[in-house]
C-alpha cells in the first residue's frame, strides 16, 4: 500500500485530474533529492508502476534505495543510459521517468538474470506468468491490447539469443525496446527490477491497456552499392578480423576513406554497414577499432555475411514523417516511449542539429533515452529509433 503520510510528495489536485500517464523529470544529482522530485510529480493513489531511465553516473545503489523509498509499494523498473530524451528533448546527466495509472494501464515485470541460459522453455514460463498476471487485472483482451517492453544489459552479447526465444513465447503481442548504456564509455550497463540494479540481465514488462498504441521502428539510412563480406569472424565477442579476405579495420578505413587511426564512433555513426534481409536493411553498427585491427560490434556478426554500404538521408525529416504518421493513426499521441541509439544522437550533434531534434522529440511529446542497441518484435536492431505511441487518453475513465 502507498504510504501517504504528510511528509511524502503526491502529485497535487483532484484523483480525477490526474492524467493517467504522467512524466517527470530530475536533474538534481543528490540520489535522494532526485527520487523524491520524480514522487512529486508522478505520486497519486492510482500509480501503478513507473518506468525510468536514468544516467550512470548516478550511485546506483543509493538510486534504488531512493527509489525504493519514494515509490513505496509501486513497482519500478528502468535501465541506464548513453544519454535520456526528457520533455525538453536530449539531456545528459539526468533522470527521467514515466508513472503508469492503473486505472488505464495493467502492468506485469520480471527480470531475466541468467541471459545465456535463457532458452525457450524459460521464455514460455515467463511470458506465462507475465500475461496470468494480467488477466487478472486486464482492462482490455491481453492478446489484442497488450505490449511488450525489454530493457537488457547493452554490454551482455546475448541480445539476439534471449529477443528472438523471447518473441517466440509472445506470439503475436508486439514488444520493443531498448539495451541500457553507460553514457558512452562501454565499460558497465544496468537494468533495474525487484528494487536494484542488476548487470548481465534484462527486465522485461507486459502492459496492457484499453488505449489505442503502435510499435514501431525506423532509420534514415540508404543502401549504397558497396558490399563487405565478412570473411573471419569471432561470433562469440561480435568481432570481425577480416573484411574482404583484408584487415577488417583497414577495409572499412578505405570504404569510408580515412586513416583508421581516424576512425571513431562519430565516423561509425555517419558510415554504417548493414545486412540485407528481404527488402529491408538491417544495420551492424561499428562499437570500437580494436589494437589488432579488428572492429567489434553491436549486433551479432559471422563468417560469410554480406554488410551493405549504407549513407544517411536527413535524419530529422524521417522522424518527422514517422511522428506525422503515428498521429495519423492514432490521433494525438499522449506518449512516445522511444528507444533511440546513442549513435543517432552522435550523428545530430556533429551536424549541430540536437537543438532542432529536440525540439521535435518535446513537441512529439517522447520520453526515452539513447541506447546502445534497439529491439523490435524479436531483433536486436542498430541505428534506429524504436518505440511506442500510446494514443491520446479518455476525458474520464470508464467504470
Amino acid at each position: 500500500m502507498l504510504d501517504l503520510s504528510p511528509d511524502t510528495p503526491v502529485a497535487p489536485g483532484p484523483l480525477e485530474a490526474q492524467p493517467p500517464l504522467r512524466t517527470a523529470v530530475s536533474r538534481r544529482r543528490d540520489p535522494r533529492g532526485a527520487a523524491r522530485e520524480l514522487a512529486g510529480a508522478l505520486r497519486h493513489a492510482e500509480l501503478g508502476f513507473v518506468l525510468f531511465f536514468c544516467s550512470a553516473e548516478y550511485p546506483l545503489a543509493a538510486l534504488s534505495s531512493a527509489l525504493n523509498e519514494a515509490f513505496e509499494g509501486v513497482a519500478v523498473a528502468g535501465c541506464t543510459t548513453a544519454g535520456e530524451i526528457t520533455p525538453e528533448g536530449y539531456e545528459r546527466g539526468c533522470i527521467v521517468a514515466i508513472g503508469l495509472d492503473r486505472r488505464h494501464f495493467a502492468v506485469s515485470c520480471a527480470l531475466v538474470e541468467d541471459l545465456a541460459g535463457f532458452d525457450l522453455i524459460r521464455a514460455q514460463r515467463l511470458v506465462d506468468g507475465l500475461l496470468d498476471d494480467c488477466r487478472g487485472r486486464a482492462l482490455a483482451p491481453v492478446g489484442e491490447h497488450s505490449f511488450a517492453l525489454t530493457l537488457l544489459d547493452g554490454l551482455s552479447s546475448c541480445e539476439e539469443q534471449v529477443l528472438a526465444t523471447l518473441d517466440a513465447a509472445l506470439g503475436r503481442i508486439p514488444s520493443f525496446g531498448g539495451s541500457a548504456g553507460d553514457d558512452n564509455r562501454l565499460a558497465h550497463t544496468h537494468v533495474h527490477a525487484d528494487g536494484r540494479f542488476h548487470g548481465q540481465a534484462a527486465v522485461v514488462v507486459v502492459i496492457n491497456t484499453r488505449l489505442p498504441f503502435a510499435v514501431f521502428t525506423t532509420h534514415h539510412l540508404r543502401p549504397r552499392e558497396e558490399k563487405l563480406v565478412v570473411t573471419r569472424a569471432d561470433r562469440e565477442r561480435r568481432r570481425v578480423l577480416e573484411l574482404n579476405a583484408l584487415p577488417a579495420a583497414e577495409e572499412y578505413a578505405r570504404l569510408v576513406g580515412l586513416p583508421v587511426e581516424a576512425l571513431a564512433p562519430e565516423v561509425f555513426a555517419r558510415h554504417p554497414l548493414a545486412v540485407r534481409l528481404g527488402e529491408a536493411h538491417f544495420v551492424r553498427s561499428i562499437q570500437r577499432v580494436n589494437d589488432d585491427g579488428s572492429l567489434s560490434f553491436y549486433c551479432a556478426v559471422e563468417n560469410g555475411i554480406v554488410l551493405t554500404a549504407m549513407q544517411p538521408a536527413p535524419l530529422l525529416e524521417d522522424l518527422e514523417a514517422v511522428f506525422d504518421g503515428l498521429t495519423a493513426r492514432l490521433g494525438e499521441p499522449a506518449l512516445v516511449i522511444g528507444c533511440d541509439c546513442f549513435l543517432r544522437r552522435l550523428e545530430l550533434e556533429s551536424l549541430g542539429l540536437v537543438t532542432p531534434a529536440s525540439r521535435l522529440l518535446g513537441h512529439s511529446r517522447v520520453i526515452g533515452f539513447n541506447t546502445y542497441g534497439e529491439q523490435h518484435h524479436g531483433m536486436h536492431i542498430n541505428q534506429t529509433f524504436t518505440g511506442v505511441a500510446i494514443g491520446s487518453l479518455p476525458a474520464t475513465p470508464d467504470a
